[in-house]
């Protein structure tokens, strides 16, 4: 999507996109190398100053007052708190799933904003575009006063020709030996308006988005964006009634080393997805 694009007069464009000019960063010039003398330090250096803060945050975390500790015995029959070091800090986000999309969320601002990232990512999932999953999402999404509305809009923004413009099949699969790929990640989310029964939340994005495999007109490349949701409190839930995307914001692209086609398509079926929470 690009700014201003909603559903309610945007493009509905899925993250994906053709692939820029040779060595083109995000600010439109050639891809800086991080070796270059005099502009960056060596990479000997990074990797110190990568293990100093390492050891700063697990000093501070060592130090730091549980205080979701269950007060259950130490093991060692000393009284002592058991300490949970991967409990969440905030809110626990969601007692279950309906579809595969977390729901149930807090009537609160932290519950607001792990609604709004979870959407996020099954708005810009591969399976908005296949249309026997298309219905099941919006409908566990959007109000339902909206829910009509929004099947028709994306049925027709994801018709045929878009699918086809991707390199995907009528019913939104990849060709034989390739793997269409579109996964959201959330990188922090803030609201800029909340009441009991309405909030706006926005959440800043990253994700990786292509068709991986031979031959492809759509190599996987990564993007940076930032996705505003209106919400309503509804049905005991948040929903969608409308979202927004734009760009950014966006890092200088760094010095990865770009993964096959093989590679990047082992890692999206082996590596699953997170709930998110505030």
């Amino acid at each position: 999507m690009s700014d201003d694009d909603d559903l309610f007069g945007g493009t509905g464009e899925t993250r994906t996109r053709l692939p820029e000019g040779d060595g083109a960063d995000g600010y439109g010039s050639a891809r800086r190398s991080g070796r270059s003398a005099g502009r960056s330090p060596s990479r000997s250096v990074v990797t110190v100053i990568g293990v100093v803060v390492l050891l700063i945050a697990a000093i501070a975390f060592a130090n730091r007052d549980d205080s979701s500790s269950d007060g259950g015995d130490d093991g060692g029959g000393g009284g002592g708190s058991k300490a949970a070091p991967t409990a969440p800090t905030g809110e626990k986000p969601v007692p279950g799933k309906h579809g595969g999309i977390p729901g149930g969320f807090a009537r609160s601002q932290q519950g607001a904003q792990s609604a709004a990232s979870n959407y996020a990512v099954a708005l810009v999932s591969a399976d908005i575009l296949k249309p026997d999953l298309r219905s099941g999402i919006v409908k566990r999404l959007f109000v339902a006063d909206k829910v009509t509305e929004l099947e028709k809009r994306f049925n027709k923004t994801y018709s045929k020709g878009f699918l086809e413009k991707v390199g995907l099949d009528a019913n939104g699969d990849p060709q034989s030996g390739q793997t269409y790929v579109s996964r959201t990640v959330p990188v922090g989310s803030k609201t800029t308006a909340y009441t009991d029964d309405k909030a706006t939340v926005q959440v800043w994005c990253t994700g990786a988005f292509g068709t991986a495999g031979e031959n492809t007109t759509n190599p996987v490349t990564n993007d940076w964006f930032t996705m505003t949701l209106n919400l309503r409190w509804a049905d005991g839930d948040w929903k969608v009634e409308r979202f927004s995307s734009k760009d950014g914001p966006s890092p200088v692209n760094g010095d990865n080393k770009v993964s096959t086609a093989d590679d990047i398509a082992k890692a999206i079926e082996e590596y699953g997805g997170f709930t998110y929470a505030r």
